[in-house]
């Protein structure tokens, strides 16, 4: 097991620097297997149940946006710690067992065809007296943010909104890279977002840092978004006629680039022109006049090489860059199913989960000696290695 810390790219301005952890999530074949399943739903129950019981329903949302926790959770459930599928299976499991009555918590969404029901699913929560639309529409938002405005090659398969009855949210969605089958997982939190477009994470983890990567969610793109907001206001055909002066220079994959003291050097191939814009989208902003960026990423149609030529433009005509720093922030572990570091002894895990729920029951009856000797526990326990966000709260 290696720990390693590193710094942030995006991180590393005026508001200071932030320590994130390394860690490879591969895609590894196979499934998890039912003997283990059947086990991490339990004990995910319990301990999710114990911490709602404690502290909240918020405070349990609060540590599912913190990627470390999260892993911490899938390690403790017994799932490989570099896995991809450590994100998929403990999602799923959350998902099949938190409840309203338990938990005053659910789960929605999920994999591949599950993700894209997520809005409809969430629209029938009204029937519960919560905002089904609104909780809707910041689905869709924040899957087209880190769809569109972040742009670093990893195509979004996993979204999970967890929301509580108070309609606070957390998001856990995650993308995969087919080419290196590494994957990335975005972390969201209601309680967190000032902004969708602006560094909006609480986290995001994955095992590689690339210099592919599109970041216009970071603060260094602000200027870049600001001249993109006074591109599209411009009319269309002139929007167009600046986009293939560009593209007229393009050569293969890389054209040449002028830099403010006179040397000619070769464009990184990740800032090529794309290869089609949607030009009616570029229409659409221009009747809309949008007053904010969020506004014009939201519109019908824009989507990643619309966002990328419109940037671009920004950065070759105007010189307002964006980021090309990866903002990824990434962590951590421990072992699980396949005997890394040690193989999981099943007889102590169904002790364990024996041990969680006679201490549930027992302190619904009001008998807490279980519950405090978990916290007299802790005082003997090695100490987690926990993000800047988990220190500040």
């Amino acid at each position: 097991m290696v720990l390693i810390y590193s710094l942030s790219a995006q991180n590393t301005g005026d508001t200071g620097l932030k320590r994130a952890g390394v860690a490879d999530l591969k895609l590894h074949p196979g499934k998890a297997p039912h003997w283990l399943v059947k086990r991490m739903m339990p004990m995910a129950s319990a301990i999710c149940e114990f911490i709602v019981n404690e502290f909240g329903t918020l405070e349990l949302l609060k540590r599912l946006s913190d990627p470390v926790y999260f892993q911490a959770l899938s390690n403790v459930l017994g799932y490989d710690w570099d896995s991809s599928g450590s994100t998929t299976v403990t999602c799923g499991v959350l998902k099949s067992v938190l409840n309203w009555e338990r938990h005053r918590m659910v789960g929605i969404g999920g994999k591949g065809v599950a993700s894209h029901r997520v809005p409809e699913q969430l629209r029938a929560l009204e029937d519960f007296g919560l905002d089904g639309f609104g909780l809707s529409e910041i689905s869709k938002a924040v899957a087209k943010v880190d769809n569109a405005a972040v742009q670093d090659g990893y195509q979004l398969y996993q979204h999970l909104f967890f929301v509580d009855s108070q309609e606070n949210w957390t998001v856990v969605q995650q993308g995969m890279d087919k080419q290196s089958n590494d994957a990335r997982r975005y972390h969201w939190s209601s309680k967190e977002v000032e902004s969708f477009i602006e560094e909006p994470h609480t986290g995001v983890i994955s095992g590689l840092v690339k210099r592919t990567t599109l970041d216009l969610t970071a603060k260094k793109s602000d200027v870049c978004r600001k001249t993109t907001l006074d591109i599209i206001r411009e009319e269309p055909r002139r929007v167009r006629r600046l986009f293939e002066d560009i593209k007229a220079y393009n050569e293969s994959t890389f054209f040449p680039w002028i830099e403010s003291n006179g040397h000619v050097t070769e464009l990184p191939s990740y800032k090529v022109i794309p290869r089609r814009m949607d030009w009616n989208a570029v229409r659409r902003a221009y009747d809309v006049q949008p007053t904010g960026y969020e506004e014009l990423l939201f519109i019908d149609g824009m989507g990643p090489a619309t966002v990328r030529g419109l940037s671009l433009i920004a950065e070759m005509i105007y010189g307002s860059a964006p980021s090309w720093a990866d903002p990824v922030r990434m962590t951590f572990c421990v072992g699980g199913k396949d005997g890394v570091p040690f193989p999981i002894d099943r007889k102590a895990y169904d002790e364990a989960i024996s041990f969680m729920e006679t201490a549930l029951n027992d302190a619904k009856m009001g008998r807490r000696e279980k519950v405090l000797g978990l916290r007299r526990l802790r005082k003997f326990a090695p100490p987690i290695l926990v993000s800047q966000e988990s220190r500040e709260h």
